[in-house]
């Protein structure tokens, strides 16, 4: 591989927060690279087995990229993508160094150079390295871009500033609208102990459970001072809410909103009551609650400080030891 001007190529899974795994790992290298957006087809729910290497579950147009001059290097994320970048290894002689983010099961698991997996999933290999939480592309640099317009937005708001966060169901688990009122009553209860403001963003998933939330936090008898539904006109707050809140309270369905919540350095508040999530999600609170990254939402807002998580940068690192050194 040419480690001064390797071509590096992205495949981005149609997937947000899967797409900013990979994405959040080719920002850290600091090298030139292109995205290959990724859209699946029908045959993409098809075991890895049946799969194999090949662009079998890729939409016409996300094949049709696929072609020559072949990466020096490719950075994938999910099982859906790793049956893609394999079949581009083997098109490329050989030449494609894979770099694989989240295990993508037994078959072919050997065709990747590095597969990168959390902690949490609980995987092991001689090509595996386990990382705490997820990579994504949220770092000090991005925080300080998001700060200085939301700090303008926010002026005037009594502190503490807590921002909520909302995922949503996940296909073994629901998230209703008497979820989103529960959360919410809580929620503004001890933002209105604290004194402070509250801010409340959704996502993708959250549906109606937003309206349980702002149903739940009027019945506690407060307005929040800013509300922001997945889709709407206008910009999007997420990373502002990261960058100027001084507490956050996130649900526990999504890895990657958690793992870049802690990519500040104020209070994390982790809302997970008991059977909210899977046991694979339970294992990743009990790693970042252990290292201190978040604390479980307990009906209180404190003061207090993290670490910065972010494993884009030690993953980076890694791929440039083994691969472009």
């Amino acid at each position: 591989m040419n480690a001064t001007s390797p071509l590096i190529w992205v495949l981005a899974d149609e997937r947000r927060g899967t797409a900013n795994q990979a994405l959040g790992v080719a920002e850290a290298l600091g090298l030139p690279f292109q995205v290959k957006d990724i859209r699946h087809g029908l045959l993409a729910k098809l075991p890895n087995i049946l799969l194999g290497a090949s662009r079998l579950g890729l939409a016409a147009d996300s094949s049709a990229q696929l072609t020559p001059p072949w990466p020096d290097l490719v950075i994938a994320a999910g099982r859906r993508a790793g049956a893609a970048a394999r079949w581009i290894k083997a098109r490329s002689k050989g030449q494609a160094r894979l770099v694989q983010i989240m295990y993508p099961g037994v078959i072919g698991a050997g065709d990747f150079d590095l597969i990168v997996a959390p902690r949490h999933d609980q995987v092991a290999g001689p090509n595996v390295i386990e990382i705490d939480g997820a990579p994504h592309g949220v770092n000090e640099a991005t925080l300080d871009r998001a700060r200085e317009p939301w700090l303008t937005c926010f002026a005037g708001l009594n502190r503490p500033l807590v921002g909520l966060i909302l995922g949503g169901a996940t296909i073994r688990r629901p998230f209703d609208t008497a979820d989103g009122h529960a959360l919410g009553v809580q929620v503004a209860m001890a933002v209105k102990q604290a004194g402070g403001s509250l801010v409340v963003t959704s996502s993708p998933r959250t549906g109606a459970a937003i309206d349980g939330a702002l149903a739940g936090i009027g019945a506690a008898g407060i307005a929040p001072a800013f509300v922001h539904r997945w889709g709407q006109e206008g910009p999007n707050p997420y990373l502002g809410f990261l960058a100027v809140c001084d507490a956050l309270v996130v649900t526990g369905d999504s890895v990657s909103m958690l793992c870049e919540a802690c990519a500040g350095t104020g209070a994390v508040y982790l809302y997970a009551p008991p059977g909210f999530v899977t046991a694979k999600h339970e294992r990743l609170h009990r790693d970042l609650m252990a290292g201190g990254y978040v604390r479980p939402f307990a009906g209180r807002i404190e003061s207090w400080t993290h670490s910065r998580l972010n494993a884009a940068g030690s993953v980076a690192a890694e791929v440039k030891r083994r691969f472009l050194s």
